[in-house]
C-alpha cells in the first residue's frame, strides 16, 4: 500500500491528508478518520446478502499501515465507527484494537453508533462524546450550524466526479472550507455523495497513487 500525503494548515496547525482516507494532526499526534462502519458486512450477511468479510479486513490493514507510518498517540474516529451495533465484525475489530493498547481511542459518536455500556467497554474506548472540542477545533460527525469556529466532520462520504473526453470517474475526497474539514469515509464499502458538499470548498481528491487539489 502506497501512502501519498498533502499538508494543509488549520488554525495555524499542520494536518497531513492522505490518499488512504485519513488525516494526521501533527500537534496532537492524532490519526483522524470517519465512517468505518464496522459490522456492515456482517449486518448484510445476517440479512441474507452474501458478502465476503475481506472488505473489513482490508480497511483494518490500511489502518494498521497508517499507524505504523505516523506512529500516532491518539486514534480519533469522527462518527460511525459502527454500522449496526454489536456483531461478529465488531469482535474482529476489538481483536485488532487490542494490538494497540498504548494509543488513546477517541470516538465522536455518529448516527450509527448505538453503543451500550457493555459494548463501550468491549471496544476499549478511552473517550466517547457526541461533540469534542480540542485546541480550538470542534470534532462533530455532521456539521453543526449552532457551533462557532472550525469543525472537522464526517457523515457525508464526499466524492467528486471528474470528466474526461472518454469517461467520467467518481473519486473520494476531502473538502476544506473556511470553517470545515470534511473527511472521506474511511471504509471502502461506502457510497460517495457528490451533491451535498460544502460550498466554497477546496477539494483534495485522491487515487491509489496520489492526492491533488481540484
Amino acid at each position: 500500500m502506497f501512502i501519498a500525503t498533502r499538508n494543509i494548515f488549520i488554525q495555524n496547525q499542520s494536518f497531513t491528508l492522505t490518499n488512504q482516507r485519513a488525516a494526521f494532526w501533527e500537534k496532537e499526534k492524532a490519526l483522524i478518520l470517519s465512517d468505518l462502519h464496522i459490522g456492515k458486512t456482517a449486518h448484510f450477511r445476517k440479512n441474507g446478502i452474501a458478502l465476503a468479510n475481506h472488505i473489513m479486513k482490508s480497511d483494518l490493514e490500511r489502518l494498521s499501515t497508517l499507524i505504523e507510518y505516523f506512529q500516532p498517540e491518539k486514534f480519533m474516529v469522527v462518527g460511525d465507527l459502527l454500522h449496526a451495533g454489536d456483531n461478529s465484525d465488531v469482535d474482529e475489530f476489538c481483536t485488532w484494537r487490542n494490538q494497540y493498547p498504548d494509543i488513546e481511542f477517541y470516538l465522536v459518536e455518529g448516527n450509527h453508533d448505538r453503543i451500550s455500556k457493555s459494548l463501550e467497554k468491549k471496544l476499549c474506548l478511552n473517550f466517547k462524546t457526541s461533540i469534542l472540542h480540542m485546541d480550538g477545533i470542534t470534532f462533530v460527525h455532521d456539521f453543526d450550524t449552532a457551533v462557532s469556529g472550525f469543525q472537522i466532520t464526517g457523515h457525508i462520504h464526499p466524492g467528486i466526479i471528474l470528466n474526461s473526453a472518454v469517461k467520467s470517474i467518481r473519486l473520494p475526497c476531502f473538502a476544506l472550507s473556511n470553517n470545515q474539514l470534511l473527511l472521506p469515509a474511511f471504509s471502502e464499502f461506502t457510497g460517495l455523495d457528490t451533491k451535498n458538499l460544502p460550498k466554497n470548498s477546496k477539494f483534495y481528491v485522491f487515487t491509489d497513487a496520489e492526492i491533488y487539489e481540484v
